[in-house]
């Protein structure tokens, strides 16, 4: 599978350098005034600058009993390296919008998920599947 691209607002460059880079480990690639890329676990997020960014007001959707923040991005890790970003996260202090859980217990989309806000207000998903092969089955 090849690395998507993803580009998205922030409303300070400093701030989210070091979000993305100290609390989540993410090494910088290219950058100027006004936006930096990074790897996400093999994938190009750009973070640009938009200093009139407002906290959105996020929409949210029910999902196995959680409300589920609506947009939302981030990556399906192996569960060991979820484990580790979930004890990362927690030990970094990070407010989880859904603290880490397992969805769908027993079910053939059981997942283990977690939810959280970067310091722009962009919600981010981290999701780890026993099976891989359970990722898109009905």
């Amino acid at each position: 599978m090849r690395p998507f691209h993803l580009a998205f607002p922030v409303h300070d460059i400093a701030v989210a350098r070091r979000f993305y880079g100290s609390v989540l480990g993410c090494r910088e690639g290219r950058s100027a005034e006004t936006w930096f890329d990074f790897d996400l676990y093999g994938h190009q997020l750009v973070a640009h600058l938009n200093p009139s960014l407002v906290v959105p007001d996020l929409h949210h959707n029910p999902v196995d009993g959680h409300d589920v923040p609506v947009p939302h991005f981030g990556v399906i890790l192996e569960l060991e390296s979820w484990e580790a970003l979930a004890a990362k996260l927690t030990a970094a202090g990070v407010s989880f919008v859904i603290e880490p859980t397992v969805r769908f217990k027993g079910q053939v989309g059981e997942q283990a998920t977690l939810f959280f806000l970067d310091p722009s207000g962009n919600a981010l998903e981290f999701k780890a599947f026993a099976d891989d092969a359970n990722i898109f089955a009905a």
